[in-house]
């Protein structure tokens, strides 16, 4: 089903896909947001109605496991998570703990992080929501991060129409998704470097005057 609705991107078709991404769902983002860029440059499409959708169904896909977090509690999202239902998410307990360290050591900006990170981005909503934490807090910073990825994402499948022909796009973004990956991660990390630097600089001077 997930396959088909891949080859009938349109905006509502987006907006499931993405929201079923940011839930338990594997469906990869770079291969629902990438392609729908790609027919935007092609102009089938408009690229920021494809963000703006990808980002909505983002954020409802992490307000359900935000619900599920706050609501079900830790013992029913393990037992979940360790079930054959969660096995066939692709999840387990390890990734549910790794997601809850990373939310309990970074604190409610992991809401953005998280969702820049494989692995991590799907998941860090339900630790949010078993910590209680502030909806509309979570909904701002899960808007920003998946934002953000979402953005990334589009730039590449823009990029890709002048390189790649549509019946290889599939296979080119399959092939290389963990190349692709690292790449958006690391100039998302060379991005945060840069505003941390300017606010340090910033600082400084307002520190001297």
């Amino acid at each position: 089903m997930i396959t088909e609705l891949l080859n009938q991107l349109s905006y509502p078709v987006i907006f499931f896909l993405m929201l079923l991404e940011s839930t338990v769902v594997p469906v990869p983002s770079e291969l629902v947001v990438s392609p729908a860029a790609y027919h935007a440059a092609g102009g089938e499409l408009n690229i920021w109605l494809v963000i703006l959708f990808a980002t909505l169904g983002a954020d409802c896909g992490a307000t359900i496991n935000y619900i599920a977090g706050r609501y079900l509690g830790r013992p029913v999202i393990y037992k979940f998570a360790d079930s054959k239902l969660g096995h066939l998410c692709l999840l387990n307990k390890q990734k549910i703990e790794k997601s809850e360290a990373y939310f309990n050591n970074h604190g409610a900006a992991a809401t953005i992080t998280g969702r820049l990170i494989v692995g991590i981005r799907h998941l860090i909503s339900i630790p949010a929501g078993m910590a209680k934490m502030n909806y509309l807090h979570f909904l701002l910073y899960t808007t920003i991060g998946a934002a953000v990825w979402n953005v990334i994402l589009a730039v590449l499948g823009w990029y890709l129409f002048k390189i790649v022909p549509e019946d290889q796009l599939g296979e080119t973004l399959t092939r290389y998704s963990h190349i692709i990956t690292f790449v958006i991660i690391a100039i998302v990390l060379l991005a945060v470097v840069g505003v941390l630097i300017w606010q340090r600089k910033k600082k400084q001077k307002q520190t001297e005057e």
